[in-house]
């Protein structure tokens, strides 16, 4: 299932960023008493009350006429789009303004549910809060992101808002394909369905938006996701569309069961190519490196065994890739995708049986000691599954300040001799007490 996207909107210098940094526990939004800091939007991954979401810190909603402001406006409406629920951020100190008014009338508009927040109450002035409810938005939330009040009960009614789990078992795996304008995404899928569901030109960024189709293939039901091309941002235009396209690409990566990963293999590696990799493996997905084009690369016989190694040199933090050398316009090996698609997306749904898990692990600690710091060494206590997809494994240690980086790539790197988890991150979550 996909994760449910909370949007903040509200006018710049109200909070927004203080609360993003807030709820999901770090400091990833620029947070500063200047108008305009937070020029994109941000996302992380948060959860409360066992609830997992994504939250989107948008720029300040502003008059045109402001500095950024056309553009700031325009990523607060596409986040109002593209989210579940919507957070609107207003500052209790300086009041009701017009700016709000103005704001609180477009978010009448939506049907998507909106929770009312007023921020900077420190000491839950009641006489300033019931000023907002002329916006019309329900009950306003006294809050304080600084002092850390009220964002609970906050966040109880923003989950409270999450649409309901859905039977997908019907629906088949969502499958998306993302890479940089002009790889080739939209072909393949064009090339898949076996019809011109999609346009396909030659000019980068002809596809704006994700677009869903599903389809039946072997009495199997799919749904294929064609996203718009991302670009570095130095190579986008303040004003152009394709800006916001990519948050549209990020959320499909979001919702997607396995991603394929596009890359045009008549040209270099690019540092871009290798971004939007990264994005896949942080959103924990399954994922097929579709090498694209194919057709075009002069070979020899040891052509592919040389773009194997440059992408394990270039992909070295997802080692566990699977990759396809294809030809949208041929055709050629087309059809192994969606057969790699579920085989991926099997590993990233194993489960590993208590008892067997703990074996493997055992194995590599009598194999290659934990590492000591101080004179106290690492002592792995036990290991159990917590969830699939990815697999995500919890070491109980007696120290988790002991476990090295390098000690946990070893341990996951034993689990990956142990399992095919080819084609999927795993996760390895360590937890202890400190001695004393």
């Amino acid at each position: 299932m996909a994760k449910p996207i909370v949007a903040i909107i509200g006018r710049s210098n109200v909070g927004k960023s203080t609360f993003f940094n807030r709820v999901c526990g770090k400091r990833i939004s620029i947070v500063k008493d200047t108008p305009g800091v937070t020029r994109d939007r941000i996302y992380a991954d948060a959860e409360w009350c066992g609830k997992n979401f994504t939250l989107i810190d948008t720029g300040g909603i502003e008059n045109a006429k402001a500095d950024f402001g056309a553009e700031i406006r325009r990523q607060a409406e596409i986040a109002m789009d593209l989210a579940d629920v919507i957070v609107f951020m207003t500052d209790g100190k300086a009041g009701l303004l017009t700016s709000d008014r103005e704001v609180g009338a477009v978010l009448r508009t939506t049907s998507k549910p909106v929770v009312l927040a007023v921020n900077k109450l420190d000491n839950n002035e009641t006489d300033t809060l019931y000023d907002f409810y002329e916006l019309g938005l329900g009950e306003p939330f006294s809050i304080s992101c600084e002092q850390m009040l009220g964002i609970g009960d906050l966040l109880d009614e923003v989950v409270g808002h999450f649409p309901a789990v859905e039977d997908e078992t019907e629906k088949g795996l969502s499958l998306a394909f993302v890479g940089k304008p002009n790889v080739g995404k939209s072909s393949l899928v064009n090339r898949i369905l076996g019809f011109e569901r999609v346009i396909v030109s030659d000019v980068p960024g002809t596809t704006r938006d994700a677009i869903d189709t599903p389809f039946t293939y072997k009495g199997a039901a799919y749904t294929l996701i064609d996203t718009a091309g991302m670009r570095r941002k130095r190579g986008i235009e303040d004003e152009s569309v394709e800006r916001y396209s990519v948050l549209r690409s990020i959320a499909a990566i979001s919702r997607a069961d396995v991603v394929f990963v596009v890359f045009d293999s008549s040209e270099e590696i690019s540092e871009q190519d290798v971004r939007i990799a990264g994005m896949v493996h942080d959103e924990g997905k399954p994922s097929v490196i579709v090498m694209n084009k194919w057709d075009k690369v002069e070979k020899d016989t040891h052509t592919v065994e040389k773009y194997n190694a440059s992408l394990a040199e270039k992909l070295n933090f997802m080692g566990y890739f699977k990759s396809e050398y294809v030809s949208a316009a041929s055709g050629q090996r087309v059809d192994r995708l969606l057969d790699l698609a579920e085989t991926v997306y099997s590993h990233a749904g194993m489960r590993v049986p208590t008892g067997v898990l703990n074996d493997v692990i055992s194995d590599a600690v009598r194999a290659t000691e934990p590492p000591s710091h101080s004179g106290r060494r690492l002592k792995i206590l036990y290991a159990t599954q917590a969830s699939v997809c990815p697999p995500t494994f919890v070491i109980f240690v007696n120290d988790e300040e002991l476990m090295h980086f390098s000690y946990k790539r070893y341990l996951e790197n034993s689990l990956r001799r142990a399992f095919d988890f080819s084609g999927t991150p795993i996760r390895l979550k360590i937890t202890g007490r400190k001695e004393k």
